[in-house]
C-alpha cells in the first residue's frame, strides 16, 4: 500500500558562541570589558542598551546606578543607553509574578528595542531567570547580557542558557533555552554578599566535581578551610572552576537545550526543588541543593553504587563549608498523609517528560543515571540525615 504521507529533512546547524568573561570593577572609566561586548550591528552605529538592576545588590552597591550612566556616558560615541538602568525586584518570589514580565515587555516596546538590541541583567540567579525570559521572547529574542551578581549564579545558573519563570506552584514551569550573547562574572560583586550567599555558590560547585571531576572535587577540600573562611582567591578559583565544567557541559553534552530525560547537572535537585517550594522558599538554592546533596549520596551508598566512607567523605565537606545536612520538611506529609518529599520525585518525572532520570554517585567524579528510586531507602536515607544532625546537636 503506498504510504499516505512524504517528508523532506534537512539538517540546521545552529552554530552559537557561549562566551564567559572574568573581571572586576566592571563600571569603571578604565575597564573596556563590556564596551568590547557591546558591538554595533553596522559600522558608525550606536549599540542601543538597556540596562536592568536588582534591587536587592544596591544596598552593597549603592552607587551602582550612577556608576553605570557614568560608563555610558564617557562612551557615548559608541553606546547608547536608552534610559537609566531600571530597578526589578529579585529573589524568587518575583518569579511567581508574571506582570513583571509584561513590565519588561512594555519597557523593551516603549524603547523599540529589537534583535540588534542589547538587555542586560544585572543581579543574582532569579533576576536573571526573570529579565531573561522576558528578553529571548520579546521578538523572538532580544541580545541578551548576564552579569550574575552572587557565588552560585556565577558559578552555575547565570553562565546556562535557561531563563524562567514559576507558574501552577513549580519551578520554572514557563521559560526558554537561549544561548546569551555573553556573561560577565564581575568578582566585585561578591564582596558585599552576606555569608550564606558566598557559600551558596560552593554547593554547586561540589555538584558539578561528583559527577564530572574529582581533581576539582580534592582542590576544593583543600582549600575548605580558605572557602569556610571566604577567602577572596579561593572563591575566585572555585567559581572559575565551576562555570568551566557548567559551561563544558552545555558545549559538549549533545544535548544543551535538554531534549532528552538525561540531565546529570540536576544532580541533588529533585529534592531541592520540593524542599525550596514547600518553604515557600524560606530554605534558598544553595541551601536546598546541599540537603538535596546529602540524601542522594546517602542513598547512593544505601544501594551499594558508593563506598560508604566517600559518601561520608562529601557530607564532612559540605558541612565544614557551613552547609546544614537536613530540614524538618524532609518529614513533613501531603494532605493525603504522604511524605511530601516523595511527591518531588513524580514531579521531577513529570518534568523530564514522564522517564525518570535521577543522576546519582558511583565514585567521586563519576556520576550514574538511574531511572528508578526505592521509595523506602529514600526515606530512610532521610531518617538516617536526621539521626546524623541530632548527633552533632543541630537538632
Amino acid at each position: 500500500m503506498p504510504s499516505t504521507y512524504s517528508t523532506i529533512r534537512r539538517n540546521i546547524r545552529l552554530d552559537a558562541t557561549h562566551s564567559v568573561y572574568f573581571t572586576k570593577d566592571s563600571f569603571s572609566a578604565s575597564n573596556d570589558t563590556l564596551a568590547d561586548i557591546l558591538q554595533p550591528h553596522r559600522k558608525g552605529e550606536r549599540t542601543k542598551t538597556l540596562v536592568y538592576l536588582d534591587e536587592g545588590i544596591l544596598d552593597g552597591n549603592p552607587n551602582l546606578r550612577d556608576q553605570i550612566e557614568s560608563y555610558f556616558r564617557s562612551r557615548d560615541d559608541r553606546l547608547n543607553l536608552v534610559c537609566p538602568p531600571v530597578f526589578i525586584r529579585g529573589g524568587e518570589a518575583a518569579k511567581n509574578d508574571l506582570s513583571l514580565v509584561e513590565k519588561i515587555w512594555s519597557e523593551l516596546n516603549e524603547h523599540s528595542m529589537c534583535r540588534h538590541s542589547y538587555v542586560i541583567v544585572i543581579g543574582g540567579g532569579a533576576a536573571l531567570d526573570l529579565v531573561g525570559f522576558a528578553a529571548s521572547t520579546a521578538h523572538r529574542g532580544i541580545r541578551l547580557i548576564r552579569f550574575p551578581t552572587t557565588s552560585l549564579s556565577q558559578g552555575d545558573g547565570g553562565v546556562g542558557v535557561k531563563n524562567g519563570i514559576n507558574f501552577f506552584g513549580k519551578k520554572n514551569w514557563v521559560g526558554t533555552f537561549a544561548v546569551p550573547d555573553a556573561v560577565v562574572n564581575d568578582f566585585r560583586f561578591l564582596r558585599s554578599l552576606p555569608a550564606s550567599q558566598k557559600r551558596a555558590g560552593y554547593v554547586e560547585a561540589i555538584k558539578v566535581a561528583l559527577i564530572r571531576d574529582r581533581s576539582f572535587f580534592e582542590q576544593i577540600e583543600e582549600r575548605a578551610d580558605e572557602l569556610a573562611g571566604f577567602d577572596e582567591n579561593a572563591i575566585e578559583h572555585v567559581i572559575r572552576k565551576s562555570a568551566a565544567l557548567h559551561l563544558d557541559h552545555i558545549a559538549t553534552s549533545g544535548d544543551p537545550f535538554e531534549k532528552g530525560s538525561a540531565r546529570p547537572l540536576d544532580f541533588g535537585h529533585w529534592v531541592a526543588h520540593k524542599l525550596e517550594q514547600i518553604s515557600d522558599f524560606r530554605i534558598g538554592h544553595g541551601d536546598a541543593v546541599a540537603i538535596g546533596l546529602a540524601v542522594d549520596l546517602t542513598y547512593s551508598a544505601k544501594i551499594g553504587l558508593i563506598k560508604r566512607s566517600s559518601t561520608e567523605r562529601c557530607l564532612r565537606l559540605l558541612e565544614k563549608l557551613g552547609f546544614r545536612l537536613f530540614d524538618e520538611l524532609l518529614v513533613s506529609l501531603s494532605e493525603n498523609q504522604t511524605e511530601v518529599i516523595l511527591d518531588g520525585l513524580e514531579e521531577f518525572r513529570e518534568h523530564l517528560g514522564g522517564e525518570l532520570t535521577i543522576t546519582l554517585l558511583q565514585g567521586i567524579g563519576e556520576g550514574v543515571e538511574v531511572h528508578a528510586m526505592d521509595k523506602e531507602k529514600i526515606l530512610e536515607s532521610v531518617d538516617d540525615l536526621r539521626e546524623r544532625q541530632i548527633a552533632l546537636g543541630k537538632i
